[in-house]
């Protein structure tokens, strides 16, 4: 959850970066526009989908966290796909227009959160 958290947090930064020239005039192009302009909405979006799915994602860490078992090395696994699923998810919305690509990274995001909570159910 924690690596999660860091990575929003990083993206918040992001966002802040690539609006800083329309916001605050800051590193403006010679024009006086915004040269992250292509990447500023695509960062916004990506953010947004950072508290969409991933809240099932906390969910089940939690009520992990709250057994009086710890987690199995399955768990971890599936949530540190969850992790780095999700940090290339935010590499193909923002770098590129592929939509299929992005589709295909969410399904393991998606398909590992899925596992965890079928784990979890199951025990």
């Amino acid at each position: 959850m924690a690596a999660h958290v860091a990575w929003t947090s990083t993206l918040y930064a992001l966002l802040t970066v690539a609006r800083a020239p329309s916001v605050w005039g800051l590193f403006q192009n010679d024009d006086g526009t915004n040269p992250w302009s292509r990447y500023e909405s695509r960062v916004s979006a990506n953010l947004r989908n950072q508290f969409e799915w991933p809240l099932f994602f906390y969910v089940i860490c939690l009520l992990e966290l709250q057994q009086t078992l710890p987690p199995d090395s399955i768990q971890s696994v599936l949530a540190w796909v969850f992790v780095a699923g999700r940090l290339l998810h935010t590499a193909v919305q923002i770098l590129s227009d592929n939509v299929r690509l992005r589709g295909m990274v969410f399904t393991v995001n998606f398909v590992a959160v899925l596992a965890m909570w079928a784990r979890f159910l199951h025990t």
